[in-house]
């Protein structure tokens, strides 16, 4: 069974369509689906519609990925199985929003600082109906000003202390975890190891997320090496927290794609161990791919 918990649409800063996800999971035999958007949850009811019209089973997880700040550092909580309907929690979702456009309207006056005039409506044409991320802004910078490369774009101008960056007022870890169980979910601390932080630091968050009541760690997602990933595996078991795994899916690559190398220890149990939803779900540790043991 493939379990892909941790995927993006164009309502936040995926490239594709929740339809074109939706069709992507079935291309790639994807059996269970988290759409996790960047504080939204608008591209929920198009996916499940899309599936709807499908022959070949999917089951869609409503989710949604919350942006807080601990300690300075941008730390995203994953929520699964949200209540994509619930009044509190979709007025928690539109403050994030209008928190994210202030952060957007200040980044592209930093910008125009540097000398790229007219960076905010080109990144709002590339948002649509979604959210603005500074990955639009680093693809206008890419597209339309002769940036090399994404990872140039953040690395020069939007990245933590650089020329553009906005620390935006995002809540707490702790918040996160209140609105999404308040919603009905479960709170999953996202890829702990992309946040540029030391072994020290991020046992420290992990203990956080724990006391605040957190569910889960992402353990398997794209990038992480087997010494970090031993060390995620650790946390997770010391802590009792639940494992879950996600491509962080936004576009096809070679580096990311769903449902792929997303095998979890089999010393810890699976987020989804004692979800009704999928029959089966309890004897699902293992996905496509192997294991890996402590």
């Amino acid at each position: 069974m493939k379990i892909d918990l941790h995927s993006h649409t164009k309502f936040s800063d995926g490239h594709l369509t929740a339809e074109e996800l939706i069709l992507r999971a079935h291309t790639m035999q994807v059996d269970v689906l988290a759409i996790t958007d960047h504080d939204t949850v608008a591209g929920l009811e198009m996916a499940h519609n899309t599936q709807a019209k499908q022959k070949r089973p999917l089951k869609i997880i409503d989710g949604v990925e919350i942006s807080t700040n601990w300690h300075g550092f941008d730390i995203h909580v994953v929520g699964l199985n949200v209540d994509r309907t619930n009044p509190t929690f979709l007025a928690q979702l539109e403050g994030q929003a209008q928190t994210r456009q202030a952060r957007a309207e200040k980044i592209a006056e930093k910008l125009g600082k540097c000398g790229f005039e007219g960076v905010l409506p080109r990144a709002m044409a590339l948002a649509g109906e979604g959210q603005v991320t500074r990955a639009h802004f680093a693809r206008v910078l890419v597209n339309n000003y002769g940036v090399g490369t994404m990872n140039a774009a953040f690395k020069k101008y939007l990245g933590k202390g650089k020329r553009a960056a906005v620390k935006a007022d995002w809540p707490s870890v702790e918040t996160a975890i209140e609105w999404i169980q308040g919603a009905g979910g479960q709170a999953v601390l996202a890829h702990p190891v992309h946040y540029d932080m030391t072994a020290k630091w991020l046992r420290r968050l992990v203990d956080l997320f724990a006391q605040a009541g957190g569910d889960a760690i992402e353990t398997a997602f794209p990038g992480i090496s087997k010494d970090k990933q031993a060390l995620v595996n650790e946390l997770a078991a010391s802590h009792d927290l639940l494992a879950s795994a996600g491509s962080d899916f936004h576009f096809p690559s070679r580096w990311t794609e769903l449902g792929k190398n997303l095998g979890i220890s089999s010393n810890l149990t699976p987020i989804w161990h004692d979800w009704p939803v999928v029959e089966g779900f309890a004897d699902a540790v293992n996905q496509s791919a192997p294991s890996v043991s402590n």
